[in-house]
């Protein structure tokens, strides 16, 4: 039995790099892909978004100099190539996929549209959303968290290298204690890195719930979606 029916799964583009410096990691990429298929065998119904800090970060962009919207829209297309990679390695293992670009760009992706998007997911096929809100200024959490709205999710997975959410960063803080559940006022106050601020209000004002879990770790995303006290969770 699952848990939850239809999700909105969260993935950094850091966490494509592996092991590396930059760039896609082809086992970390294929182990993400085997652990989507996994879940969407139970019938899960699985929409995806993926940053793209691992090939280019608007922020980051701008701080050296470039100007911001040009560096967002680059940042934009970077999440399209990591949803590109994403897409193939799972139609490469069998699992239905489609990307949808929120700026137009057939015959790379198609358009999105709620409607398309939840028509694709009825139908069991893994859907990704990419090149964020398709605006500059706003980053993929808080395209996450407006897809995951669109669509319905039951919840928004944000798969991280840590195994949850921690008082600190735990891999700087050894002192740092994990939450097992936490509010988004609780966040807020504490001033807690999970989402930048406007993700996290869209979240608590939609009454989406996420869970901040460790995607690294093969077989965590199948267990999460079975109920399983894996990570953090964050409700209202």
């Amino acid at each position: 039995m699952v848990k939850y029916k239809r999700i909105l799964l969260k993935l950094s583009g850091e966490s494509l790099m592996g092991d590396q410096q930059y760039g896609i990691d082809s086992q970390r990429l294929s182990d993400y892909a085997e652990q989507i298929k996994e879940i969407t065998d139970l019938g899960v119904q699985v929409g995806i978004v993926i940053g793209g800090g691992n090939i280019f970060r608007g922020l980051s962009g701008a701080a050296k100099g470039f100007d911001r919207v040009k560096g967002d829209s680059m940042g934009m297309l970077a999440t399209v190539i990591n949803s590109l990679a994403l897409n193939s390695a799972l139609e490469a293992i069998q699992c239905k996929s489609r990307v949808l670009t929120a700026i137009r760009m057939e015959p790379i992706g198609e358009f999105y549209s709620k409607q398309k998007a939840v028509d694709y997911l009825s139908e069991g096929c893994v859907t990704i959303f990419s090149a964020g809100t398709g605006n500059p200024y706003f980053t993929t959490d808080t395209g996450s968290s407006l897809r995951g709205i669109e669509i319905e999710a039951d919840v928004m997975l944000k798969g991280t290298r840590v195994d949850g959410i921690y008082t600190a960063d735990p891999e700087k803080d050894s002192t740092a204690t994990k939450f097992e559940t936490i509010t988004f006022d609780e966040i807020y106050h504490k001033d807690l890195r999970v989402m930048d601020l406007t993700a996290t209000t869209m979240c608590k004002e939609n009454n989406l719930p996420i869970i901040v879990f460790d995607m690294d770790t093969k077989g965590n995303l199948k267990q999460v979606i079975e109920g399983e006290n894996i990570g953090t969770l964050v409700h209202n």
